[in-house]
Formats: C-alpha cells, structure tokens, sequence
C-alpha cells in the first residue's frame, strides 16, 4: 500500500509525514511537495515528488502508483484560484485511479455560507462527482492562529479580540494526527467534524492568564476598532482588514460545531486549553 501526503513541507504535512512514517513505514510514504528542494531535505528517508496545485500534469505525476491520498488543502490567495488549483488535484486523483482520499475542509463545508467555505465546498463536490471512495476532514480552529492574541498576554498587554461566537480550538498537530489515522483506517467515515470543545475568546483569555500568570485585559472591541489595533501594530490597513475578517467564521457561528469526532479517531483527550497554550509557547 503507497501512501501520499500533498503539502507536505506545512506544518500539517510535517507532522502528518512524521507520524505516518512510524504507522506504516517510510517506505510506503510519498511526500508531495511544491518545493522539491526543501522537501527532500526535511524527509530524507522518503520518496519525494514535485508537486504543485497548480500545474495539473505535475499532480498526475506526482500521484502515479499512489494508493491513498492525505489531500491538505491550500491557503486562499495564490496566483490561481483554490478552487482550480484544487481541481486539479482531483483530476489527477482521478486519472491514476487512487483507491481513496482524505481531503482537509472547513466545519459543515456542504452547508456553510461563509466564505472561507466556498472553495473547500467546491472541491468536496469536485471529489464526489468524480465517484473518488473519501472522507472529508471538516477542520475546525488550528489554536496556532491565535498567536497574536497569545503573545498579547505573554507581553502582559491587553488580550483583544472582536467575535462573539465560538471556536473548536485544538493544536495543528492533534487535527494531523486525526487525519493519519483515517488515512490508514480499514472502514473511515464519509465525513468528520474535527473541533476542539467549544470556547469563546474570554475562554482563552483566562486560560492564558492561567499559563502566564499575568493579570492582562482581555478586552472586547467592534470589528472596526480591531481592525484599528491591528494598524496601530504596524500592519497596512488591508492587511489588518484581511486578517479581522479571518475571525468571521467565528463570529458567524461558522465553527459552533459540536462534535465528538477528533477525540474518538485519536483515541484519547486533546489536550486542555491551559495545557495547548504551554506547548504552543514553548516552541
């Protein structure tokens, strides 16, 4: 059985590589990877291949006798559109006849009207129509995204944040973890919904007054006072503009999704939010 792991030099695919290694042999693992460079150098002991969303002939080649497919999807932004590049990947999982795919989504991505959710729906539906066997990974919060709002405390300054709504939040590595182990699954689901146990911002103000110690605000804001704070911390407007729209899906309720689904394919606890925060900042 070969396995695959596409953008696999991100944070995901690097733990997805490391611990898929160990399950089933670094033999049987292929690293797909835009940069081939940098991939060889991180996976010395695996097969690695040039791949990149967005040359379609790359992915038919990069995916050649490949049994099974981790498909991490892209970050929105690059010169082609997600939904294209992703396409392209599909296609390509088609034209070698991969036997199954797991591909990372966004919470209820068949439902969801949120606009981070647009292309993942695209591509779940591009994977159906294809009649491709699959899970959907429906990944809610990497904590690792909140970094900014995680060194406010740290610097004992005002925690701040504009969303009224709730987050999933677990660390990238745990969600990883989760998608190996459907990867290699004999039986896996058609969908997961990933997600941490619900928390909202004053959650993770207080644990992180916890881990620090220190006594910090954490302090609501409108959207447009965030995007304000965000400025004053020398981001250009758009930018700032960018990243508060990023937290829409918690505002919306986008990532209220109450599952068990992570917990039960890892087998064991996520770790608590105090205990998150530690490791993350003793990186």
């Amino acid at each position: 059985m070969k396995y695959a792991i596409t953008a696999a030099t991100g944070n995901f695919g690097q733990v997805a590589v490391k611990l898929l290694n160990k399950l089933v042999g670094e033999e049987n693992v292929i690293v797909v990877a835009r940069n081939l460079e940098k991939a060889t150098k991180m996976f010395q002991n695996n097969e690695v291949r040039q791949g990149d969303y967005d040359d379609k002939d790359a992915m038919i080649e990069a995916l050649t006798d490949v049994d099974k497919v981790l498909f991490i999807s892209s970050q929105p932004g690059g010169k082609v559109d997600r939904a294209t590049a992703q396409k392209n990947v599909v296609d390509a999982l088609v034209k070698n006849n991969v036997k199954f795919v797991a591909y990372t989504s966004f919470p209820k991505a068949e439902d969801s009207d949120n606009w981070l959710a647009s292309d993942h729906k695209i591509t779940e539906e591009a994977i159906k129509k294809a009649g491709l066997h699959h899970s959907f990974l429906h990944n809610n919060w990497y904590l690792e995204n909140e970094m900014g709002f995680l060194q406010s405390g740290v610097d004992n300054q005002p925690a701040v944040y504009w969303t009224n709504g709730y987050a999933g939040w677990a660390l990238e590595r745990e969600y990883a973890e989760a998608a190996v182990k459907v990867l290699i699954a004999e039986t896996p689901k058609e969908v997961y919904e990933f997600s941490g146990k619900l928390s909202n911002y004053k959650d993770l103000g207080y644990a992180l007054q916890v881990v620090t110690g220190n006594d910090f605000a954490i302090k609501h804001v409108s959207e447009a006072e965030y995007i304000k704070y965000l400025e004053n911390t020398g981001l250009k407007p758009e930018i700032a503009t960018l990243f508060a729209k990023f937290d829409q899906p918690i505002d919306d309720g986008s990532l209220a999704v109450n599952s068990n689904d992570l917990v039960e394919v890892l087998g064991h606890p996520l770790l608590s939010l105090e205990d998150a925060i530690k490791e993350i900042l003793a990186r």
